[in-house]
């Protein structure tokens, strides 16, 4: 089952998929942000061309847990995915994952413009291999 991990930001959001057994996944693209229904296009075309199943929202919540706006507004997306698609939605906590990916590509000595055009993409493989190893602890 191949499944589809947005990390959705104000400007940006990050994508990546999994490989049709659900144990790795890979950055495939960065959604430049213009608009709801051109949003849920590129969305809608991820989804057929890569035959996704089920798809993981990266939820940004405070560091106490709590939803706070960010995450409101990540919520307020997938209530708005979910009543376009066909395919199951779910939130998985993001926590930090933004900033593991630009220190992941700081460590990497990617340059800054670089750097601001994959992050969100690398920060939805975070997301989507935190999502994958807590599936696979689940089946052992």
């Amino acid at each position: 089952m191949r499944i589809l991990c947005l990390d959705v930001g104000e400007k940006n959001i990050g994508v990546a998929v999994s490989d049709p057994l659900g144990l790795t996944a890979q950055g495939v693209s960065v959604i430049r942000r213009s608009g709801l229904k051109k949003d849920l296009d590129s969305i809608r075309q991820l989804l057929d061309k890569y035959e996704i199943e089920k798809g993981i929202m990266g939820l940004p919540l405070n560091m106490n847990g709590t939803v706070g706006k960010k995450a409101k507004e990540v919520l307020d997306f997938k209530g708005f995915l979910e009543k376009n698609i066909s395919v199951p939605v779910l939130t998985w906590d993001e926590r930090l994952t933004t900033a593991a990916a630009n220190r992941t590509l700081l460590e990497a000595d990617v340059s800054r413009a670089k750097r601001k055009k994959v992050a969100d993409k690398l920060a939805a493989v975070f997301i989507l291999e935190s999502y994958l190893r807590f599936e696979s602890g689940k089946k052992d």
